[in-house]
C-alpha cells in the first residue's frame, strides 16, 4: 500500500491524518482502494463495481451491500519524535456503525454509534514502522435483526423502507444509532451504509493537553459580556503552571495546580462593550477567537483556540390570552425566524464537500433566511456547516437524531445515546448559531400519549404492557436524559422535547394540533390532506416549524437520472424518484386546480415549480402577516440528498427552484403582502423584521395585461421597526368596477425615494383562468453579469435559464409591459456565488409551457 499520511506538528501537539486506506468484503480476498472519509457504497462505485446508485432504479439493485460485513485497513509509520511523546491517541470522528478496531492485531475498540467520537490511547501498541490499523464493520442489518427478534415486535418506524431493503416488514432503523434517513424516507432512498465516514487521526502530546475549551456565556449585554471559560486539561502527572486566556478585548493569567488525569478549570472573564453576534438582518455576526494556553516557566505546553460569537438567546414561552408565545429573543430583540428545514445534502454524507455546504448557506443567506432547522432524521452536521452558519448569521434549530419512530429503552441503548449527546453538545456548544436543542421530530404528536383519539394510530397497535414500555423509554430519553445533558453541558441553550409540541406539560395539553395556541406546529393538511392553498391562511400557529409542497427538479436535473423514455409522470423511474406514495398524483391534482395544463412533460416540470412556489409563498406571507402572534416560519425543505421529486426549494445539484426565488422575496426584511383570501376585499400589509422605522409611499395600481393603468392609489407608510400593519383595505368590486377579472392585475409597490423596497402582484382568478396572450420577451445586456428583461404583454412567471451554473437576483417573476426588470447573474464558483456571465441566456414564460 502506498503511504500518504498528512503530518502536522505544532509547538504543543503532533497529528497524523490517516487517509490512505483499502477495503474489501470480509468474505473476499482482494483489497481495493478506499476513500476515507467515505463509505462502502461510494468506494464500490469509485472502483467501478456498482452502477450509479441514484440513476434510474439502481437503488433496488444495491440492497445486498448492507447484508455483508466489510473491512478497511491502512499501514502507517510514526515519526520517531512523535513516538517519543508521552501520550499517543487514535481518534475516529465517525465510524458507521458496528465496528471492531484492531491495531497491530490487537483489538482496541468496539463501536456501535456513528454519531460518537471514539478515542483510544494507543502508545503501548505502536511501533515506528508498518503499523497496521484495521476496522471491521458488521452488517447493520444482520446485527439488528437479532435485536428485533429479541424484542418480539416492531417499534413504529413509518419511514423505514424495509420492503425495499429486502427484510420484509422488519423495522430495524430504530435499533442502530446511525442516520435514520439511511433506511429510506418519503423523499430519500434506502442506502444503509457502513464505513469510516469522518476523519481518523493519531495525535500526540507530552505533559499536558487542553482537550476542551467552552466559553460559557453567563450574561451578555451591549455594555458587558460576563463569561466563564471552562477549560478541560489532561495531564500525565501532577503539574503546576500558568493558564492564560486571551481574546479580542481580554487577556488574563492564573497559576494552576493540576492533578494527574483530567482537570476542569473555570475562569471568569469580562469583556466591556463587546461586539455582539447577530442573526442575518439584525446586524453583523461578529466572531471572537478565544485561546487558552498552559505554560510552565514561560514555555507553552498546551494550547487550544475556539471561535464563538457573544450573544444572549432565549426561547420565550409566555402565557397570553391565546395560549403561549413561542419565539427566539436574540440580544433582547424578538426574532421572526425565517427559513427552512435542512436534511443531509447527500445519501452518502462523506460526499458533501465544503463547497456544497457553502453553496447551501450562501443560498440561505441570499434568500433572506435567518434560521435553518437541522432535522432529526439525518446527521449532526460537520463542523464546517455550523462554522458557515456562524459566519453568515444563520440561527440553527438543532434536533437530536431521532425522527418519526419510537425507540428501545434498554440501558445499553440509553447509555449509548447519553454518550452521543455529550459528544455532540460539547462539539457544537461554542457555536453562536445554535439557538435550540430539540429532542426529536414528530414523535410526541405521532404517539400522543395523553390523548387516545390523537396521534398516527401507533399506540393502538400494542398491548397495554407494550404501550407502557414504549412510552417509558420515550419519557426517559426525551424528558430526562437529553434535557439533563443540555442543562449540564450547555446550560444557556433552551431544550424542547419534540417538534411539534404544544406544551411540555405531561398531560392532554402537550400534543400539538393544527389550532394550537402555543408551541410549534407542523401543518400538513395542504399536501397530505389535499386541502387547498387557501387553508394556509386559516391555520397559523405561534411558530410554523414544518409545512411544505412538492415539485420536480428542473429538466436538466431529471435528465441526470432518467432516459427520454422515462419522461412521463407515471413511468417506473419517475415513480421511483418519488418516495411519497401519491406524490406525483397530488402534484397533478393541485396543478389542475390552479394552473393551465402543461403541453408536455418538460413543461409539467416547470409548472410544478410554479405550483410549489405559489403555494409556499401563500403560507410564508400568511405567517408573517400574523406577526407577533406567529414568530417563525420554516418550510419543508431546503435541500435534497439525491435527485428526486420532493419538497426541496433547491435540488440535489444545488439548482434553485422557483420556490427559492419566491422565498427570497417573501423573506426580505421589509415585505409587502397582498391578502385576497377574505371574500370581497383586498388587504395590503407591510411587515418589517428590521429594527429601524420604515417610511415610504405605497403605490397601488390596477392595470390591464397591456400595462394600461386603470386606477392608481398612493398611501403614506410609517412603520416602527419589527412590526407589521395593514396599510390599505379595498373592496374588490369597487376596485374593479366591471373590469375583466381574468384580464387585470393589481400591483403594489413600497417606494422610499427612488428605491423600490418591495413589489407584489395580485390576480383575481386562478392562474389557469387568466387570459394570457403570447408575450414577446426582450433581453438587453447591461453588463457582463446584468441584463434588462421586458415584455410586450403580461408575462407570467418568466423563467431565465443560463448556460453557466449559478443563480439570478430574481427569477420566475411576472413582467408587465412598460415595467422592465433589471436582473443580475451570480456564478457558482468554488462554493461562492459571484457576479459572472450567464453565457447563453434564455427567457420563457408560462405561455410557452401551456397546452394550447
Amino acid at each position: 500500500m502506498t503511504q500518504e499520511i498528512s503530518f502536522n506538528e505544532t509547538r504543543t501537539k503532533s497529528t497524523l491524518q490517516l487517509t490512505d486506506w483499502e477495503f474489501k468484503a470480509c468474505d473476499e480476498q482482494n483489497w481495493l482502494p478506499a476513500a476515507v472519509p467515505g463509505c462502502v457504497h461510494t468506494d464500490l462505485l469509485k472502483n467501478g463495481l456498482i452502477p450509479d446508485p441514484f440513476y434510474g432504479k439502481n437503488e433496488l439493485k444495491l440492497q445486498w451491500i448492507d447484508k455483508k460485513d466489510w473491512e478497511y485497513v491502512t499501514t502507517f509509520d510514526v515519526p520517531h519524535a512523535m513516538l517519543s511523546l508521552d501520550r499517543l491517541q487514535l481518534a475516529f470522528h465517525g465510524l458507521d456503525t458496528y465496528g471492531e478496531v484492531y491495531l497491530n492485531d490487537t483489538e482496541i475498540l468496539q463501536t456501535d454509534n456513528m454519531f460518537r467520537v471514539w478515542k483510544k490511547d494507543v502508545k503501548p501498541y505502536l511501533q515506528e514502522q508498518n503499523n497496521v490499523l484495521r476496522v471491521r464493520f458488521r452488517s447493520p442489518i444482520q446485527e439488528d435483526l437479532i435485536k428485533q427478534e429479541k424484542l418480539g415486535y416492531n417499534l413504529p418506524a413509518v419511514n423505514d423502507h424495509s420492503e425495499d431493503g429486502e427484510v420484509g416488514d422488519k423495522k430495524l432503523s430504530v435499533f442502530a444509532r446511525k442516520a435514520p434517513y439511511h433506511y429510506g424516507w418519503d423523499w430519500g432512498p434506502r442506502f444503509v451504509t457502513s464505513g469510516i465516514w469522518r476523519n481518523v487521526e493519531l495525535t500526540g502530546w507530552s505533559t499536558a493537553e487542553i482537550s476542551d475549551l467552552f466559553i460559557q456565556q453567563k450574561k451578555i449585554t451591549s455594555s458587558s459580556a460576563e463569561l466563564t471559560a471552562v477549560v478541560q486539561i489532561q495531564t500525565e502527572n501532577e503539574a503546576r503552571g500558568t493558564l492564560h486566556l486571551a481574546a479580542e478585548g481580554v487577556s488574563l493569567s492564573r497559576d494552576v495546580q493540576l492533578a494527574a488525569g483530567s482537570n476542569t478549570v473555570e475562569v471568569e472573564l469580562k469583556i466591556t462593550n463587546p461586539k455582539l453576534w447577530w442573526s442575518r438582518g439584525l446586524g453583523e455576526p461578529h466572531l471572537y477567537d478565544f485561546t487558552a494556553s498552559f505554560a510552565q516557566e514561560e514555555k507553552v505546553i498546551a494550547e487550544k483556540t475556539v471561535r464563538t460569537g457573544l450573544r444572549s438567546i432565549k426561547l420565550v414561552r409566555e402565557k397570553d390570552e391565546q395560549g403561549a408565545s413561542f419565539y427566539f429573543e436574540l440580544n433582547g430583540v424578538p426574532v421572526f425566524a425565517k427559513g427552512a428545514n435542512h436534511i443531509p445534502n447527500d445519501s452518502f454524507a462523506s460526499e458533501v464537500t465544503y463547497e456544497r455546504y457553502k453553496h447551501e448557506i450562501l443560498s440561505a443567506e441570499m434568500s433572506n433566511m435567518n434560521m435553518l432547522r437541522v432535522w432529526g432524521g439525518g446527521i449532526y452536521e460537520n463542523d464546517e456547516f455550523y462554522e458557515l452558519c456562524d459566519e453568515h448569521g444563520i440561527l440553527i434549530w438543532q434536533d437530536f437524531m431521532f425522527a418519526c419512530s419510537m425507540y428501545p429503552g434498554d440501558q445499553a441503548f440509553m447509555d449509548n445515546v447519553n454518550a452521543e449527546a455529550e459528544d455532540n453538545i460539547r462539539r457544537l456548544r461554542n457555536h453562536p448559531c445554535i439557538a435550540l436543542w430539540c429532542g426529536n421530530n414528530e414523535m410526541d404528536a405521532a404517539w400522543a400519549q395523553f390523548d387516545e383519539k390523537a396521534g398516527w394510530g401507533w399506540k393502538q397497535q400494542y398491548s397495554q404492557e407494550q404501550r407502557e414500555e414504549i412510552w417509558s423509554a420515550y419519557d426517559t430519553l426525551f424528558h430526562d436524559l437529553l434535557p439533563e445533558a443540555v442543562q449540564r453541558l450547555a446550560p444557556e441553550t433552551a431544550y424542547w422535547p419534540s417538534s411539534p409540541m404544544a406544551d411540555w406539560s405531561n398531560d392532554g395539553q402537550q400534543h400539538s394540533h393544527y389550532s394550537s395556541g402555543s408551541g410549534d406546529i407542523h401543518y400538513w393538511d395542504v399536501w397530505h390532506g389535499s386541502k387547498p392553498f387557501e387553508e394556509y391562511n386559516s391555520h397559523v400557529g405561534r411558530f410554523m416549524s414544518e409545512y411544505g409542497f412538492q415539485s420536480f427538479p428542473e429538466y436538466k436535473s431529471v435528465k441526470q437520472y432518467a432516459e427520454d423514455d422515462d419522461m412521463a409522470l407515471e413511468s417506473e423511474v419517475m415513480l421511483h424518484h418519488q418516495k411519497n406514495g401519491r406524490g406525483n398524483a397530488l402534484i397533478k391534482e393541485y396543478m389542475e386546480k390552479y394552473l393551465p395544463e402543461a403541453k408536455d412533460f418538460p413543461s409539467f416540470l416547470y409548472m410544478s415549480h410554479v405550483l410549489q412556489a405559489e403555494g409556499i409563498k401563500s403560507a410564508i406571507e400568511a405567517h408573517r402577516r400574523k406577526k407577533p402572534y406567529c414568530m417563525g416560519t420554516l418550510y419543508w425543505q431546503m435541500n435534497d440528498c439525491w435527485p428526486v421529486a420532493s419538497w426541496a426549494s433547491m435540488d440535489y445539484y444545488g439548482r434553485w427552484k422557483a420556490l427559492h426565488y419566491y422565498a427570497k422575496k417573501s423573506f426580505q426584511g421589509v415585505m409587502v403582502s397582498i391578502d385576497g383570501t377574505n371574500s370581497g376585499k383586498i388587504e395590503v400589509h407591510v411587515v418589517s423584521d428590521g429594527l429601524e422605522p420604515v417610511e415610504g409611499t405605497l403605490i397601488s395600481r390596477l392595470m390591464d395585461f397591456q400595462g394600461k393603468v386603470i386606477r392608481e392609489l398612493k398611501d403614506t407608510v410609517k412603520l416602527e421597526g419589527n412590526t407589521g400593519v395593514v396599510v390599505l383595505t379595498l373592496s374588490t368590486d369597487e376596485l374593479l368596477k366591471g373590469h375583466d377579472l381574468a384580464g387585470t392585475v393589481f400591483q403594489t409597490e413600497l417606494v422610499a425615494g427612488e428605491r423600490i423596497i418591495d413589489c407584489k402582484e395580485h390576480y383575481f382568478v386562478s392562474g389557469k383562468d387568466l387570459k394570457l396572450q403570447e408575450p414577446v420577451l426582450t433581453i438587453t445586456k447591461v453588463s457582463e453579469s446584468e441584463c434588462m428583461v421586458e415584455s410586450s404583454t403580461l408575462a407570467k412567471q418568466v423563467w431565465l435559464s443560463s448556460e453557466t451554473e449559478g443563480v439570478f437576483s430574481d427569477n420566475y417573476f411576472d413582467l408587465i409591459p412598460g415595467r422592465p426588470r433589471r436582473i443580475q447573474f451570480f456564478e457558482r464558483k468554488d462554493g461562492a456565488l459571484v457576479s459572472g456571465s450567464p453565457g447563453n441566456l434564455a427567457a420563457k414564460s408560462m405561455h410557452d409551457f401551456m397546452k394550447r
